[in-house]
């Protein structure tokens, strides 16, 4: 990886407040989720359909992702990422499509924040969820070749093998899920 700085100077955006998303099981001083004690009053959804997930659900997965150039700051507070830059297919409730926004128009770290927002959700979702990964329209100049790239099965699974991108793309996700850097 070069050390080539493709945006010095980013502009930093403050986060949003996180959405509670805390498992309704959670008890306040309990290691487990479930720690199998249960109340009279808890109701349990026995059907056999497959929970849904929302927009706010994907974007907390993937909020606090560190940037792989600058990476004391989130994809966040970079307004790389953003809820309303996460869809769904109508027809098909499985399929997700995310947006990110560069923040320069030659960003070399655009395959990175791809594929580690591609990794987050693999290792975060059931395997029924389809994700596309997208660079927003007209925020790249390599566009349509970064699409391509992100969405090709085989491209990410030898990315993924290269364990100098492996490590890179580690670090940032070992802030995926934490709290947002707040200032």
């Amino acid at each position: 990886m070069s050390s080539e700085m493709f945006n010095p100077n980013p502009t930093i955006f403050a986060p949003t407040k996180a959405k509670k998303t805390a498992n309704v099981y959670a008890k306040p001083h309990s290691l487990w989720l479930d720690d199998g004690e249960r109340t009279e009053d808890e109701d349990f959804d026995q059907s056999d359909e497959p929970e849904g997930i929302d927009q706010d659900e994907i974007f907390e997965l993937i909020r606090s992702i560190s940037d792989p150039e600058h990476r004391s700051m989130t994809l966040e507070q970079l307004a790389v990422v953003s809820a309303p830059q996460i869809t769904f297919n109508s027809k098909y409730p499985d399929r997700i499509t995310v947006e990110f926004t560069p923040t320069v128009p030659h960003c070399g770290m655009s395959t990175f924040i791809g594929l580690s927002i591609r990794v987050r959700l693999l290792r975060s979702l059931p395997q029924r969820f389809k994700v596309d990964i997208r660079v927003k329209p007209g925020s790249h100049q390599s566009e349509h070749a970064l699409n391509k790239q992100l969405n090709d099965k085989e491209r990410v699974a030898a990315a993924l093998e290269n364990p100098a991108l492996l490590e890179v793309l580690e670090q940032c996700l070992s802030t995926a899920g934490h709290a947002s850097h707040e200032h």
